[in-house]
C-alpha cells in the first residue's frame, strides 16, 4: 500500500552509531538481517522499497538485496560527493549494470546531481557526471534520482539542458522554495518528500506541499538519515514512511488512504513497476 521511494538499506545494516560507517559489499549474513527491516516495513503498511545506489560498492549491494528480496528494487548511480578524478572509470561501471537492468532490478539513476556543501567540490566534475547519469537514464529508460545540496541553480540549470527530453524522475529530499518546486514539477520531476517535512523548523516547505498537488509527491525516507520528528535522535526506518503520510494527510487536510493510494500510484509510474 505505501512505497519507500528512497532509503539505503545497506547503510542500515552496516551502519553503527559510535563508529563510522565503512563501505563494503554484504556478507550473507547481513543480507538475511535486512529481512527483518522488511517485515518491520511491512506491518506498518510500507510493502515496496527503493533502495538507493551511490556509488559502486552501494550499487552492487543495492541489487544484491533487490535480486534477494521480492519487494525491493534498485537504483545505481554516483553520488556527487564521489565524484573524483576518476569517475570515468567508475561510470563504465555503472554503464554495464544498466545494461543488464532486468535482471538487476535496477528501476532508477542516482541519486545523482550536485552537492556544493562540503569545501574544495569541484563543479565541473560534478556538472560532467551527472550530465552523463542523466544521458544513461534516458538511454536505458529509467528514472532520474536527484541530489541538489546547496546546489538548487546549478540544478535547474542543468535540468534546462535537457527540458525536452527528461525522463520522469524524483527530486530527492526536496528542500527548495516554491520557485525551485516549480521548477522541478514544471520539468516533469516529482517531489521526495520525507521526515524532514515534520521538523517544526520548515514550516515553508509544509506550505510547499500543503499547495502541491498531490500528484506531485512521493514519499521516501532517505533512512537511515533524517528521522521524523517522532524519532529523532534514532535511525530512521522504511516503516516511518506510514508515519510521513499520515502527517501529509493531516497536512492537506485529506484522508491516508488518498496520499497512501496516490503516492503509491506515482511512485509506480516513476519507477514502472
Amino acid at each position: 500500500m505505501l512505497i519507500d521511494t528512497h532509503c539505503h538499506l545497506a547503510m542500515m545494516i552496516q551502519r553503527k552509531t559510535l563508529t563510522p560507517y565503512k563501505e563494503k559489499e554484504l556478507t550473507d549474513i547481513e543480507l538475511s538481517q535486512i529481512k527483518t527491516i522488511l517485515t518491520q516495513a511491512a506491518k506498518q503498511l510500507v510493502n515496496t522499497i527503493v533502495t538507493i545506489g551511490t556509488n559502486h560498492i552501494e550499487n552492487k549491494n543495492s541489487i544484491k538485496i533487490a535480486q534477494t528480496y521480492k519487494e525491493v528494487y534498485a537504483t545505481i548511480g554516483i553520488h556527487p560527493n564521489d565524484c573524483t578524478s576518476s569517475w570515468k572509470k567508475n561510470f563504465g561501471e555503472l554503464k554495464k549494470l544498466a545494461n543488464e537492468k532486468e535482471k538487476n532490478k535496477i528501476v532508477g539513476i542516482g541519486e545523482c546531481g550536485f552537492d556544493f556543501h562540503y569545501p574544495e567540490f569541484n563543479i565541473q566534475q560534478q556538472k560532467d557526471l551527472f550530465k552523463a547519469q542523466i544521458e544513461l537514464a534516458l538511454e536505458h529508460d529509467l528514472a532520474l534520482i536527484i541530489h541538489s545540496r546547496d546546489a538548487a541553480e546549478e540544478t535547474i540549470r542543468m535540468l534546462e539542458e535537457y527540458k525536452n527530453d527528461l525522463p520522469l524522475g524524483i527530486w530527492h529530499c526536496f528542500s527548495e522554495n516554491q520557485t525551485i518546486a516549480d521548477y522541478a514539477i514544471e520539468y516533469g520531476f516529482t517531489l521526495g518528500i520525507g521526515g524532514i517535512v515534520t521538523y517544526p523548523k520548515n514550516s515553508w516547505l509544509r506550505d510547499i506541499v500543503k499547495n502541491c498537488n498531490i500528484s506531485n509527491i512521493v514519499l521516501e525516507t532517505d533512512a537511515p538519515f533524517l528521522p521524523p520528528q517522532i524519532a529523532r535522535g534514532k535511525e530512521n526506518h522504511p516503516k516511518y514512511i506510514n508515519t510521513i503520510a499520515h502527517y501529509i494527510a493531516e497536512l492537506k487536510e485529506t484522508s491516508f488512504e488518498t496520499i497512501a493510494q496516490q503516492t503509491t500510484l506515482r511512485a509506480k509510474e516513476i519507477f514502472k513497476i
